[in-house]
């Protein structure tokens, strides 16, 4: 028997751009890579070709810790794209992480009523496929003591 949710459409894959493609290769190798400006020594989150701060083209990339804190989330209960019925609902956190930039990302095996700002997090990887892997977000019960929700 056929079930409405075999017949949806693949998901979007997000497609990386000259200034991004060291972004998406970091997580498939389980890194989180952010953009840096070598100028002023700004990290910046999506990758782009301009500082924000100075108006640099210049950049590197450094390691993120991947720890961060819950500053919002949406609870999706209508896909927005047909794709994505069959993981309703869902949950995406925005995160800042301890380098001063925001991330977004998906909430993993944790309870959304239980997310607050300024909750503990970490960013974890989703392997999709061989080519795609996506941050996600698990909260952290106690801080430093690798437990989560």
């Amino acid at each position: 028997m056929t079930s409405a949710f075999d017949q949806l459409p693949a998901r979007p894959r997000p497609q990386a751009s000259t200034e991004s493609a060291p972004y998406w290769a970091g997580l498939r190798e389980h890194r989180l890579l952010l953009q840096r400006c070598t100028r002023c020594g700004k990290p910046r989150h999506y990758p782009r070709p301009l500082c924000d701060g100075c108006y640099s083209f210049d950049y590197d990339w450094l390691e993120a810790s991947r720890r961060g804190t819950v500053h919002s989330w949406t609870v999706s209960h209508h896909a927005f794209d047909p794709a994505f019925k069959s993981a309703l609902p869902y949950t995406t956190v925005t995160v800042d992480l301890e380098e001063g930039v925001r991330l977004q990302a998906a909430l993993r095996d944790g309870d959304p009523a239980r997310l607050r700002p300024g909750l503990p997090v970490v960013v974890e990887f989703d392997d999709i496929d061989a080519e795609l892997t996506l941050p996600c977000v698990r909260i952290v019960l106690y801080p430093g003591s690798g437990e989560r929700a």
